[in-house]
Parts: structure tokens; sequence; C-alpha cells
């Protein structure tokens, strides 16, 4: 859930900083690079991460891990909700434009989408955390609240 929020947050605020004339499907190709070339960053830096931890090394000492095909096989396989995130704000915004709407309208559609998607996820995981009440409600809220701040950037912007 968490990489999932973090993928929607970056959608969005490729979203946010799309020029009001780029065409709908150069956006949809840029969030989705662009998330991937985060994805890729993260697994690489989780790699290292492995290979650098300490194997019961002394205080003065350094030892590294080996990592396996299997080290590497779960590493890359872990993280796609980061990208997986992006493919139902691409799909809004595609849609947008094949219903007739001009780009700037698909991407303004799929920001808004990506506001209530945020809600929706940041309630979810609070669920998922054990968050009932108004704890829950506070961290839906802060998700909520990320993407407005990236509608505001982009009004700002725009």
């Amino acid at each position: 859930m968490p990489a999932g929020i973090y993928g929607t947050i970056i959608c969005a605020s490729i979203l946010g900083a799309a020029s009001p004339d780029t065409p709908a499907l150069r956006v949809a190709v840029s969030v989705l690079v662009t998330l991937l070339v985060y994805w890729l960053a993260e697994r690489y830096a989780e790699v290292l991460g492995l290979a650098s931890s300490p194997d019961h090394a002394g205080p003065f000492e350094q030892r590294t891990h080996r990592v396996t095909a299997a080290h590497l096989r779960h590493v890359m396989g872990s993280g796609w909700a980061m990208i997986q995130a992006s493919v139902t704000p691409v799909i809004v915004m595609l849609v947008g434009r094949l219903l007739g709407g001009d780009s700037e309208m698909a991407v303004n559609i799929a920001l808004w989408y990506t506001v209530a998607l945020l809600a929706m996820l940041g309630w979810l995981a609070a669920t998922r955390a054990g968050l009932a009440g108004w704890p829950r409600a506070l961290a839906a809220g802060f998700a909520t609240l990320l993407g407005l701040v990236v509608v505001v950037l982009k009004a700002s912007l725009h």
C-alpha cells in the first residue's frame, strides 16, 4: 500500500506539471517512464542495501552479504504497486481524451481522479494498519491533502 500511495503522488505530480498543450499520450508515456525510473532506482538501492548489510561483522569489520539470484528475484518482484498505481489515472486521462475532451481537460480529470484515489488508498492503508474513527479519517485526509497540494501547485504554474 505505501508504494501505491507513493506512485499515485508521483503520477499526480507529473500530471500537475504537464503543460496545458502537451498531448495526453505524451503525458501518459511520461508518467509510465518516470514511475519505471523511480521503481528501478528504488530496486537498485534495495539491492545495494542487501549487498552492503553487515553479516555478523564486528565493530571494525565490514562484511557483506552475497546477493543471490533469489534475492534479486524477490527485490525486483516487489514494489510494483508504485507503477500499478499509475495505471488507472493514465486510463482515465486517455479515456477522457478519447471521449472528446482536449488534452488539458483529460489531464485535469485524471489529476482530480488521483486526488480521489489518494483518499481511498489512505483510507485503505489506515484500515490495514488497524486505525479506526478519527485516526483513520485523519490518515485518509492527509493522503488527500497531498493530492490537493499538487492541484494547487498546478494552478499556480499554469
